[in-house]
């Protein structure tokens, strides 16, 4: 938006190229995240087919291998065979999936849900702008993207930062100061094509 916005275009192009990017940029990121949690699932469904087989031809060693991670985890070897029968009573590929390949079901790779999240979350950043750029006045319409833009930037990594336990000027000013260098960026290639055309 900023980049139409220097090229000199009026406030329906700029509202436009919002739009565009606002449903590119949330797809390009669903893919993205998709494409990657899948993989993620993929490799955890072999594994589990893996550990299914292996508890199938040889209970006693994954009795074994499981007691061992156990007895690292600091319980004494006694105890850690007891653990690990009752666990493989219950739930044999459960328990192995859980302490010897740290799958648990709450934190399974779920590739809809994180496309869904990551296209929703970009969408939401994104808004903002459009928003912006749709009640600014049209004379003014870049520097008020841009201001506002920045300004919730600069919010956002204040709340990750305070989220995170890290500084919140430090959070705060990284995020800003790199959406300024790619906001000016935008800007100079607006311009540059600006004045070509």
């Amino acid at each position: 938006m900023i980049g139409v916005a220097a090229a000199g275009a009026g406030q329906g192009a700029v509202l436009t190229a919002g739009l565009a990017g606002l449903v590119a940029g949330a797809m390009s990121m669903a893919t993205g995240e998709y494409v990657s949690v899948s993989t993620q699932s993929d490799s955890e469904s072999s594994d589990l087919a893996r550990e299914r087989r292996e508890l199938e031809n040889d209970r006693d060693a994954e009795h074994r291998e499981l007691a061992a991670i156990y007895v690292g985890r600091g319980l004494d070897p006694a105890l850690a065979d007891q653990v690990a029968t009752q666990l493989m009573a219950k739930d044999a590929l459960g328990a192995h999936a859980r302490d010897e390949l740290g799958i648990s079901e709450p934190m399974r790779a779920r590739p809809v849900q994180a496309a869904l999240a990551s296209a929703g979350a970009f969408a939401a950043g994104a808004a903002v702008p459009l928003v912006v750029a749709a009640l600014a006045p049209a004379s003014r319409l870049g520097t008020f993207v841009a201001g506002l833009s920045l300004a919730f930037l600069a919010i956002l990594g204040a709340v990750a930062a305070r989220v995170g336990h890290a500084p919140v000027a430090t959070g705060a000013l990284r995020i800003t100061f790199w959406g300024a260098i790619a906001m000016g960026l935008t800007a100079a290639v607006g311009r540059l094509f600006g004045v070509i055309a």
